[in-house]
């Protein structure tokens, strides 16, 4: 693809480390246990489309989105696996319905327009996701508020209750534990409250990626395999594989001396007395790389050096300093991948690997690797 920046730049996705990331947390699971990935926000970050197609590959069960224009590019593009739309809104359930996408319903505000459409076009039996709320407190029904919940649900045969679930907010803490126990048993009550009323058993899902690695337990019918996927554990000493590298070719190499100033925005990358050589790369803050990367924050890994930025990060480019490192233009640095990996980058940052996956944006091509 010749389109700018994607020339010279590229997120690898290595499809051998995503099986066995895939292969790694299905051996928690028993075997009549259905799998959903979550593929939402561009697939954190590494192309939705393309990761899709992996997991369809990998043998998923299910697909999660997190708005119902993604879902639509998925099926745009050829995906036929279920996928559940976590946050459905209340404007696009023609698109929904026409997608044959399965909403998610936090409240009953959301359930009473979605069953409007439905009546409207004359639809029974919808699948929907019941969400509730056991203690994150962003989405989902209050225990309180099930009677009227199921009340309404009794009177609308328009939809048809796929799955109720909830989401841990601290599955990752053992320091936590008691409130994650805490969540585990609201969902059990107000679930099973659900299926006793329903008269059928619809799917119970609750565990994350650090919930199937630290409570498989609690497993139940189906679990929501997120950040896990792509190369992140909850556990100390797993090594899980990164499964994104962002990659990048050396646009030009310059040999400064000081009496050439300084380096960049703000003249802030500082020459050696010795003299120094630098080589720009073409990403900048517009494709992730964050400005307090700069100035030899972070280094990046290049000819099996690593590099440090020097001076401010740029809009399109950053600079990095390459003294006394064999290399040429058209050479390729690595930004993130297995060295750094994408939590030291995290780490330098104060922030959390999701952070710097999502910020990738699409104009960097992905790209994958089979071998």
């Amino acid at each position: 693809m010749a389109n700018g920046v994607t020339d010279f730049s590229r997120l690898e996705l290595n499809l051998p480390n995503c099986l066995d990331n895939y292969r790694y947390f299905r051996s928690k699971l028993e075997r009549s246990t259905k799998l959903l990935v979550l593929v939402k926000a561009n697939a954190y970050g590494h192309g939705a489309v393309e990761f899709a197609l992996m997991m369809q590959t990998a043998g998923a069960d299910y697909l999660a989105v997190a708005l119902p224009v993604e879902g639509m590019e998925l099926r745009q593009s050829g995906i036929g696996l279920p996928i559940l739309v976590l946050t459905a809104g209340t404007d696009f359930f023609d698109e929904i319905i026409d997608n044959h996408l399965e909403p998610g319903i936090p409240n009953l505000f959301t359930l009473k327009a979605l069953v409007s459409t439905l009546k409207d076009r004359g639809l029974k039996d919808f699948p929907i996701h019941i969400k509730l709320d056991t203690g994150m407190h962003r989405l989902g029904f209050m225990t309180s508020e099930i009677p009227e919940l199921l009340e309404y649900l009794g009177q609308n045969p328009e939809v048809k209750v796929k799955s109720v679930y909830s989401h841990l907010c601290v599955a990752e803490d053992p320091a936590m534990d008691s409130l994650t126990m805490s969540q585990v048993g609201m969902f059990e009550r107000n679930a099973a409250m659900i299926e006793n009323y329903l008269g059928y058993h619809p799917m119970f899902h609750l565990l994350n990626s650090a919930g199937i690695e630290r409570f498989p337990q609690y497993q139940y019918d189906i679990v929501r395999l997120g950040v896990g996927i792509y190369g992140i554990s909850a556990l100390p000493g797993v090594s899980l594989k990164p499964v994104a590298s962002l990659k990048v070719k050396i646009l030009q190499i310059k040999e400064l001396s000081p009496g050439d100033g300084a380096i960049g925005y703000g003249q802030r990358g500082m020459i050696a007395a010795e003299g120094t050589r630098i080589a720009t790369i073409p990403v900048g803050y517009a494709d992730g790389i964050d400005r307090h990367l700069g100035c030899g924050r972070a280094s990046f890994s290049l000819n099996g050096h690593r590099v440090p930025t020097i001076g401010n990060i740029c809009m399109d480019m950053t600079m990095v300093d390459v003294t006394g490192v064999e290399c040429k233009v058209g050479d390729t640095v690595t930004i993130f991948g297995e060295d750094p990996t994408v939590s030291e980058i995290a780490g330098i940052l104060g922030t959390i690997p999701y952070e710097i996956m999502t910020s990738v944006p699409r104009r960097i091509e992905r790209v994958v690797v089979r071998r």
